[in-house]
């Protein structure tokens, strides 16, 4: 490796690191603002001496990770509190040792599983108890200050969260989108150009990269949950419910377009791998399928109806039309159908229902295929 290449490497390892924190900045600011507020409120509100319980819990809550989050950050709030009330009761009725430690434990974990708690949950009130029965006792705040501690920091967690400094779903949505709709386009992009290129190798990389976009999609549903959740529960966020609709309309449609493509590059390695003959226009669909994923990211994020994204997919059901009646063999067949069935997928993720989309799809098979610029149309085609 030359010092050019080491240093364009250190650059974008630089970019990634700066980019993280970037997305990380809401939710650091939420940390800090949380923890604040949370011994402010125990310690000159309430008169506790030494409250560290309070901005611990605070930032427990506020690291769960998206998805539900603000169920889970409610389990954990209940479970931190059992766990140090028990604790505390218990030491002050049968004194500190090993065996009461264990003893607290046991019965934290008891508690947690009874109530129906997650793994969260349960963890959540074992270590908590552990912790206050290895503790020194409180020696100027009354016993039990360190519950009310925990319990006014979890509280001023879920208020920051839900209240002073909500998440922007979209913004939650949107970065958890591009990464997936990216490796889509690409995968699909690759494919095209492997296919005239005649590129086995290609082909396999992008069938490889679409494999490792499932984890990008599970991440993009949690991130869905998430959006939702914060547009119900924080009254600053209420306007951006319109928005993100579109994103969680489209999701479950754009989660069958990935998987559609699979497919259809696994089938299209096997007409490389067969030698069948590939038309000219069969990479041509597949690359305007590329194109209306790239579109539909762009729509999406700007909150603007997918018209691009809709008249891109027309144009690969057209272009896959005309390889088929150029003649296709068995596996060129098996890339047609799934270049129409990705194609109703992403018209469906764009607006229309299925039933809409699955109409345009077998109109648009019987027009002529027309080429045209990857522009932004004023109308559906």
């Amino acid at each position: 490796m030359d010092a050019g290449e080491m240093a364009a490497r250190s650059r974008a390892s630089l970019k990634d690191r700066v980019n993280r924190v970037r997305g990380a900045l809401a939710l650091a600011l939420q940390v800090g603002v949380a923890a604040g507020l949370a011994w402010y409120v125990s310690h000159h509100l309430l008169g506790h001496h030494q409250p560290f319980f309070a901005p611990i819990a605070a930032v427990v809550v506020l690291a769960v990770s998206v998805g539900e989050r603000m169920r889970r950050a409610a389990e954990i709030v209940a479970g931190n509190a059992v766990g140090i009330l028990l604790g505390e009761a218990l030491i002050l009725v049968i004194g500190r040792g090993a065996w009461q430690v264990g003893l607290a434990v046991l019965l934290a974990v008891l508690i947690a599983i009874f109530a129906g708690g997650s793994a969260p949950l349960v963890t959540q009130a074992a270590s908590s108890a552990s912790l206050v029965a290895t503790l020194i006792p409180p020696q100027n705040d009354y016993y039990f200050s360190r519950f009310v501690d925990a319990v006014v920091g979890g509280a001023v967690g879920l208020g920051v969260m839900a209240l002073l400094l909500p998440l922007n779903p979209l913004t939650v949505v949107g970065r958890a989108a591009t990464p997936m709709l990216n490796s889509l386009a690409e995968g699909l992009a690759d494919t095209a150009i492997a296919l005239s290129k005649k590129d086995q190798a290609m082909a396999d990389a992008a069938l490889d990269r679409l494999r490792d976009a499932e984890a990008q999609l599970r991440a993009y549903n949690d991130a869905i949950n998430a959006g939702r959740e914060i547009s119900t529960v924080a009254p600053l966020r209420w306007r951006k419910k319109l928005a993100l609709a579109q994103y969680v309309e489209s999701s479950d449609y754009v989660a069958r377009a990935l998987r559609n493509t699979r497919v259809l590059v696994r089938r299209s390695l096997s007409m490389l791998q067969d030698g069948e003959p590939i038309p000219p226009s069969l990479s041509a669909a597949i690359q305007a399928l590329s194109e209306a994923v790239t579109w539909l990211r762009r729509e999406l994020g700007e909150g603007t109806e997918p018209l691009a994204a809709r008249a891109a997919a027309v144009r690969a059901v057209r272009a896959c039309a005309e390889a088929y009646q150029a003649g296709l063999g068995f596996s060129g067949s098996v890339v047609v159908a799934q270049i129409r069935s990705t194609a109703t997928d992403l018209i469906t993720a764009s607006g229309p229902t299925p039933e809409e989309a699955n109409r345009l799809v077998r109109k648009s098979a019987k027009a002529p295929s027309i080429a045209q610029p990857a522009e932004r149309p004023h109308q559906i085609p």
